[in-house]
């Protein structure tokens, strides 16, 4: 196996928390070495994140596996010299620093790309690095508010809600990761490098789907609707003798299949459920008349019954329960670093090794001697 696709690209993570080291990580499971510069005082605050793993915090772990560490003070000069130094040296910087934090240094992207001309500069801020809100910060929950997303999760009449991960971080880690690919991409024609601008906010806008799609051409307004879709029924979940399922029939093939596996094809021929409109139109009765059927047997016996029948279809499980699942064992996507159990890698590539087993987390300025050697310039 190779080493991966960016086994020659060297990042500097100026990040912290979540967002920006989400998309670093992905970098270092793709092959980059990645050199992540934290505060010397007491590095990335998720260091004592729970849950905690015999005293190490797994949150950190998680987002920060197969990276090295130098704890720097950046208003010290020798320091700053420093991180200049490995700057020039390198191809990609990522921050997701406060606004200005950089600039106040002397170590915006205007300033680096003087240094370093190929180099890839990528941001992450809530707002972004334009607009009247681009000084101003926010955590996830904020921007779940502000861009509508907490209007349409939960049930119908609940209060707005948050999503239950940090999902707006999750998406701008990822939308980081695809634009500093793109620009790294581009380099290989041009030589220059770019500036990758990544806002929190239009992240979760560019993901908010059918609500969004309404909103700007005169839809329904957005609302709550719980595990129901917009767009398809039945697509709910349902009861069962015993655990909950979700069933989906985006179509009208599929929606005989379903009727069919639940050995009622009438219910296919009731003209209250013909077409798409008319089964969206009619959705509670469509899920009463599907549920006397199905409470007569176990999520099990249905789960198998739809799997046959080519009919999406699962038991609303618990996380603990997702993880013992025999398909996620068998695409690696629970890995283990320094006895801290974690997701794997999603990403898969034949040319790139995917071990159980990753490199953990490095200690707070474990590898910082070794790089002041590499990177300190010679008189």
């Amino acid at each position: 196996m190779a080493e991966g696709p960016f086994s020659d690209i060297t990042v500097i993570d100026l990040t912290h928390v979540l967002s920006g080291p989400y998309c670093t990580m992905y970098l270092a499971e793709l092959g980059a070495r990645v050199i992540k510069v934290e505060h010397s005082g007491h590095g990335d605050e998720t260091r004592k994140f729970p849950p905690l793993v015999d005293g190490s915090s797994a949150y950190f772990a998680t987002v920060n596996r197969g990276k090295e560490s130098i704890a720097l003070e950046f208003e010290r000069q020798d320091d700053k010299e420093l991180l200049l130094e490995m700057i020039r040296r390198a191809d990609v910087v990522v921050e997701n620093l406060r606004y200005a934090t950089l600039e106040h240094l002397g170590l915006d992207y205007e300033a680096l790309r003087r240094i370093n001309p190929r180099l890839i500069y990528a941001a992450i801020s809530a707002f972004g690095q334009t607009g009247p809100l681009h000084e101003r910060c926010a955590y996830d929950p904020i921007l779940q508010a502000m861009s509508g997303m907490m209007t349409i999760n939960g049930q119908p009449g609940s209060p707005p809600t948050k999503v239950g991960i940090s999902i707006v971080d999750y998406f701008s880690g990822m939308f980081c990761l695809a634009g500093i690919e793109a620009a790294l991409y581009q380099r290989t024609k041009t030589g220059a490098g770019a500036k990758v601008d990544i806002a929190m906010l239009d992240a979760q806008m560019a993901v908010l789907e059918t609500a969004l799609m309404n909103v700007l051409n005169g839809g329904p307004t957005p609302q709550a609707i719980g595990n129901r879709h917009p767009a398809v029924s039945p697509c709910d979940t349902y009861g069962t003798a015993d655990h909950p399922i979700i069933l989906i029939a985006g179509n009208d093939e599929t929606f005989r299949r379903l009727c069919g596996a639940l050995g009622s094809p009438r219910i296919a021929d009731d003209p209250r459920f013909h077409t798409g409109a008319d089964r969206r139109t009619n959705d509670a009765a469509l899920k009463a008349a599907m549920e006397e059927i199905l409470r007569s047997q176990t999520a099990t016996h249905w789960e198998s019954v739809f799997a046959e029948a080519g009919v999406p279809c699962a038991i609303v499980g618990t996380i603990a329960e997702a993880v013992n699942n025999p398909q996620l064992a068998v695409r690696n996507m629970i890995v283990a670093a320094a006895g801290i159990r974690m997701a794997g890698n999603p990403i898969k590539l034949s040319t790139l090794a995917d071990p159980p087993a990753r490199k953990p987390a490095p200690e707070l300025d474990a590898d910082g001697p070794r790089i002041r050697a590499e990177f300190t310039r010679k008189k």
